[in-house]
Protein backbone atom coordinates (compact mmCIF):
# COMPACT_ATOMS: atom_id res chain seq x y z
CA UNK A 1 0.00 0.00 0.00
CA UNK A 2 0.96 3.83 -0.63
CA UNK A 3 0.98 6.14 2.07
CA UNK A 4 -2.32 7.54 0.21
CA UNK A 5 -4.25 4.21 -0.10
CA UNK A 6 -5.15 5.21 4.00
CA UNK A 7 -8.70 6.97 4.88
CA UNK A 8 -6.85 9.01 7.47
CA UNK A 9 -4.53 10.39 4.96
CA UNK A 10 -7.12 11.27 2.51
CA UNK A 11 -9.16 12.53 4.75
CA UNK A 12 -6.53 15.09 6.51
CA UNK A 13 -4.53 15.63 2.87
CA UNK A 14 -5.89 19.50 2.30
CA UNK A 15 -4.72 20.17 5.90
CA UNK A 16 -1.05 19.35 5.57
CA UNK A 17 -0.39 19.47 1.87
CA UNK A 18 -0.84 23.69 1.49
CA UNK A 19 2.18 23.73 3.78
CA UNK A 20 4.26 21.39 2.10
CA UNK A 21 2.86 22.78 -1.06
CA UNK A 22 2.02 26.62 -1.29
CA UNK A 23 3.10 27.44 -4.78
CA UNK A 24 0.93 30.19 -5.42
CA UNK A 25 1.69 29.73 -9.26
CA UNK A 26 0.02 26.02 -8.69
CA UNK A 27 -3.00 26.64 -9.59
CA UNK A 28 -2.85 29.16 -12.37
CA UNK A 29 -0.50 26.91 -14.16
CA UNK A 30 -3.29 24.45 -14.83
CA UNK A 31 -6.16 27.08 -15.57
CA UNK A 32 -3.47 28.71 -18.42
CA UNK A 33 -2.99 24.51 -19.71
CA UNK A 34 -7.24 24.00 -19.73
CA UNK A 35 -7.66 27.90 -21.65
CA UNK A 36 -4.85 26.71 -24.31
CA UNK A 37 -5.36 22.92 -24.30
CA UNK A 38 -9.07 21.87 -22.71
CA UNK A 39 -11.29 22.80 -24.87
CA UNK A 40 -12.57 19.20 -24.95
CA UNK A 41 -12.95 17.11 -22.17
CA UNK A 42 -9.88 17.38 -19.64
CA UNK A 43 -9.46 14.17 -17.17
CA UNK A 44 -7.14 14.66 -14.12
CA UNK A 45 -4.76 11.94 -13.08
CA UNK A 46 -4.25 11.25 -9.68
CA UNK A 47 -6.80 13.95 -8.92
CA UNK A 48 -6.06 12.99 -5.27
CA UNK A 49 -8.73 15.07 -3.13
CA UNK A 50 -9.16 17.68 -5.97
CA UNK A 51 -6.66 20.24 -5.54
CA UNK A 52 -6.57 21.07 -9.43
CA UNK A 53 -10.29 19.06 -10.77
CA UNK A 54 -12.43 20.91 -8.16
CA UNK A 55 -11.43 24.65 -9.30
CA UNK A 56 -11.44 23.57 -13.10
CA UNK A 57 -14.76 22.45 -13.08
CA UNK A 58 -15.72 25.58 -11.11
CA UNK A 59 -14.49 27.41 -14.14
CA UNK A 60 -16.73 25.50 -16.15
CA UNK A 61 -14.32 22.75 -17.92
CA UNK A 62 -15.85 19.48 -18.90
CA UNK A 63 -13.42 17.50 -16.41
CA UNK A 64 -13.38 14.17 -14.66
CA UNK A 65 -11.25 13.07 -12.45
CA UNK A 66 -9.81 9.86 -11.10
CA UNK A 67 -7.20 8.62 -8.57
CA UNK A 68 -6.01 4.89 -7.93
CA UNK A 69 -6.64 5.90 -3.82
CA UNK A 70 -10.31 4.55 -3.51
CA UNK A 71 -9.93 7.08 -0.05
CA UNK A 72 -8.80 10.01 -2.24
CA UNK A 73 -11.50 9.60 -4.94
CA UNK A 74 -14.77 9.35 -1.95
CA UNK A 75 -13.27 12.77 -0.63
CA UNK A 76 -13.07 14.37 -3.65
CA UNK A 77 -16.38 13.27 -4.77
CA UNK A 78 -17.77 14.58 -1.64
CA UNK A 79 -16.35 17.89 -1.92
CA UNK A 80 -17.74 17.78 -5.62
CA UNK A 81 -20.77 17.41 -3.91
CA UNK A 82 -20.68 20.33 -1.51
CA UNK A 83 -20.32 22.80 -3.92
CA UNK A 84 -23.39 21.52 -6.59
CA UNK A 85 -20.66 19.95 -8.82
CA UNK A 86 -21.97 16.41 -10.47
CA UNK A 87 -18.63 15.63 -11.79
CA UNK A 88 -17.15 11.88 -13.21
CA UNK A 89 -14.39 10.50 -10.45
CA UNK A 90 -13.62 6.69 -10.50
CA UNK A 91 -10.76 5.16 -8.94
CA UNK A 92 -8.27 3.34 -11.69
CA UNK A 93 -4.93 2.47 -12.14
CA UNK A 94 -3.71 5.12 -14.59
CA UNK A 95 -1.69 2.57 -16.24
CA UNK A 96 -4.84 0.57 -17.25
CA UNK A 97 -7.81 2.67 -17.01
CA UNK A 98 -10.64 2.86 -19.95
CA UNK A 99 -12.29 6.15 -19.89
CA UNK A 100 -15.83 6.33 -21.66
CA UNK A 101 -15.18 9.00 -23.75
CA UNK A 102 -11.69 10.80 -25.34
CA UNK A 103 -9.89 13.41 -23.82
CA UNK A 104 -8.41 17.07 -25.12
CA UNK A 105 -6.31 17.22 -22.10
CA UNK A 106 -5.02 15.22 -19.27
CA UNK A 107 -3.54 16.35 -16.13
CA UNK A 108 -1.27 14.49 -13.53
CA UNK A 109 0.09 17.11 -11.08
CA UNK A 110 2.41 17.20 -7.98
CA UNK A 111 4.06 13.91 -7.76
CA UNK A 112 1.36 11.75 -9.15
CA UNK A 113 3.28 9.77 -12.37
CA UNK A 114 6.20 9.33 -9.51
CA UNK A 115 4.37 6.71 -7.90
CA UNK A 116 5.12 4.80 -10.83
CA UNK A 117 8.29 2.91 -9.02
CA UNK A 118 9.45 1.11 -12.57
CA UNK A 119 10.34 2.27 -16.34
CA UNK A 120 7.53 -0.17 -17.31
CA UNK A 121 5.21 0.95 -15.35
CA UNK A 122 5.80 4.70 -16.80
CA UNK A 123 5.29 3.50 -19.90
CA UNK A 124 2.47 1.20 -19.50
CA UNK A 125 0.79 4.40 -18.36
CA UNK A 126 1.82 7.14 -20.94
CA UNK A 127 0.96 4.62 -23.53
CA UNK A 128 -2.85 4.14 -21.81
CA UNK A 129 -3.01 7.61 -21.42
CA UNK A 130 -2.79 8.14 -25.04
CA UNK A 131 -5.37 5.53 -25.73
CA UNK A 132 -7.34 7.95 -23.98
CA UNK A 133 -6.63 10.89 -25.44
CA UNK A 134 -7.96 12.59 -28.67
CA UNK A 135 -5.77 13.01 -31.84
CA UNK A 136 -2.90 15.75 -30.72
CA UNK A 137 -4.56 15.60 -27.61
CA UNK A 138 -2.04 16.90 -24.60
CA UNK A 139 -1.22 15.67 -21.48
CA UNK A 140 1.36 17.66 -18.25
CA UNK A 141 2.85 15.73 -15.61
CA UNK A 142 6.10 16.26 -13.04
CA UNK A 143 9.03 14.40 -12.79
CA UNK A 144 12.45 15.48 -10.94
CA UNK A 145 15.80 14.24 -11.29
CA UNK A 146 17.89 11.94 -9.12
CA UNK A 147 20.54 14.83 -7.03
CA UNK A 148 23.68 13.04 -6.14
CA UNK A 149 23.72 15.32 -2.68
CA UNK A 150 20.32 14.07 -2.00
CA UNK A 151 20.63 10.74 -2.72
CA UNK A 152 24.23 10.63 -0.33
CA UNK A 153 22.11 11.82 2.05
CA UNK A 154 19.21 9.09 1.66
CA UNK A 155 21.58 5.83 0.76
CA UNK A 156 22.54 6.46 4.65
CA UNK A 157 19.07 6.83 5.79
CA UNK A 158 16.87 3.66 6.86
CA UNK A 159 13.32 3.74 6.75
CA UNK A 160 13.28 4.38 10.74
CA UNK A 161 15.64 7.58 10.43
CA UNK A 162 12.58 10.31 11.14
CA UNK A 163 13.49 13.98 10.48
CA UNK A 164 10.42 16.37 11.92
CA UNK A 165 8.36 17.75 8.47
CA UNK A 166 5.58 20.07 9.70
CA UNK A 167 2.96 20.55 12.17
CA UNK A 168 -0.95 20.90 11.23
CA UNK A 169 -4.09 20.89 12.43
CA UNK A 170 -5.48 17.47 11.76
CA UNK A 171 -9.47 17.47 10.40
CA UNK A 172 -10.93 16.71 14.26
CA UNK A 173 -9.43 19.75 15.44
CA UNK A 174 -6.12 17.95 16.98
CA UNK A 175 -2.65 19.04 16.31
CA UNK A 176 -0.74 16.53 14.38
CA UNK A 177 3.42 16.42 13.60
CA UNK A 178 4.30 14.67 10.44
CA UNK A 179 8.01 13.30 10.15
CA UNK A 180 9.39 10.95 7.34
CA UNK A 181 12.08 8.79 7.08
CA UNK A 182 13.72 8.82 3.16
CA UNK A 183 16.00 5.98 1.95
CA UNK A 184 16.77 5.77 -1.55
CA UNK A 185 17.87 2.70 -4.19
CA UNK A 186 20.03 4.38 -7.03
CA UNK A 187 20.21 1.37 -9.26
CA UNK A 188 16.08 1.53 -9.04
CA UNK A 189 16.27 5.31 -8.67
CA UNK A 190 13.37 4.76 -6.09
CA UNK A 191 12.50 6.81 -3.16
CA UNK A 192 11.04 4.49 -0.29
CA UNK A 193 10.68 4.99 3.44
CA UNK A 194 7.87 5.93 6.22
CA UNK A 195 5.74 9.45 7.03
CA UNK A 196 5.23 9.02 10.70
CA UNK A 197 1.69 10.81 12.39
CA UNK A 198 1.76 11.79 15.52
CA UNK A 199 -1.53 13.42 17.61
CA UNK A 200 -1.15 15.60 20.12
CA UNK A 201 -3.45 16.26 23.04
CA UNK A 202 -3.88 20.04 24.43
CA UNK A 203 -0.23 19.55 26.77
CA UNK A 204 1.65 18.69 23.44
CA UNK A 205 1.47 14.52 24.38
CA UNK A 206 1.40 11.95 21.90
CA UNK A 207 -1.60 10.04 21.94
CA UNK A 208 -1.36 8.13 18.81
CA UNK A 209 1.10 7.64 16.07
CA UNK A 210 0.25 6.08 12.56
CA UNK A 211 3.09 4.67 10.26
CA UNK A 212 2.20 4.95 6.12
CA UNK A 213 4.52 3.95 3.86
CA UNK A 214 5.77 6.00 0.52
CA UNK A 215 7.69 4.90 -2.81
CA UNK A 216 8.36 7.52 -5.32
CA UNK A 217 10.61 7.31 -8.73
CA UNK A 218 13.06 9.86 -9.60
CA UNK A 219 13.30 9.98 -13.85
CA UNK A 220 16.60 11.42 -15.36
CA UNK A 221 15.81 14.14 -17.96
CA UNK A 222 17.07 12.36 -21.18
CA UNK A 223 15.64 8.99 -19.82
CA UNK A 224 11.96 10.42 -19.92
CA UNK A 225 12.65 12.24 -23.29
CA UNK A 226 13.33 8.78 -24.39
CA UNK A 227 10.05 7.24 -22.79
CA UNK A 228 8.20 10.22 -23.95
CA UNK A 229 9.32 9.53 -27.31
CA UNK A 230 9.12 5.61 -26.88
CA UNK A 231 4.88 5.96 -25.55
CA UNK A 232 3.87 8.13 -29.00
CA UNK A 233 4.28 11.77 -27.43
CA UNK A 234 6.25 14.30 -28.68
CA UNK A 235 7.58 17.50 -26.27
CA UNK A 236 6.11 20.28 -26.69
CA UNK A 237 7.41 22.46 -23.25
CA UNK A 238 9.72 21.66 -20.12
CA UNK A 239 9.82 24.09 -17.27
CA UNK A 240 11.66 24.12 -13.91
CA UNK A 241 8.01 25.19 -11.78
CA UNK A 242 4.57 26.39 -12.46
CA UNK A 243 6.09 30.15 -13.30
CA UNK A 244 7.48 28.21 -16.48
CA UNK A 245 10.72 29.04 -16.13
CA UNK A 246 13.39 26.97 -18.85
CA UNK A 247 13.69 23.71 -17.30
CA UNK A 248 17.76 22.87 -16.01
CA UNK A 249 18.10 20.39 -14.04
CA UNK A 250 16.02 19.13 -10.94
CA UNK A 251 12.30 19.98 -11.16
CA UNK A 252 10.61 18.88 -14.55
CA UNK A 253 7.07 20.19 -15.64
CA UNK A 254 6.48 18.02 -18.71
CA UNK A 255 3.88 19.66 -21.07
CA UNK A 256 3.36 16.48 -23.93
CA UNK A 257 1.60 16.06 -27.54
CA UNK A 258 0.10 12.61 -28.51
CA UNK A 259 1.40 11.75 -32.05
Amino acid sequence: MDLHDYADVAENYDNYISIIDNTPDFLDFYLDCAKRYGQGAIIDIACGTGAVLLPLAEQGYDIDGTDLSEAMVEVSKRKAAEKGLHLNIFAADMTDFQAERKYALAIIARSGFMHLTSPALQRKALVNIRENLLPNGMLTLNTFAPDVHTQYRQVNTTPEDYSFRLEYTNRNGQRERIYNAISYNPEMQVMFGNWKFETLDGEGNVTATRIRPLQMRQTYRTEMEYLVELSGFTVVDVYADYRKTPAANGNFIWVLRRT
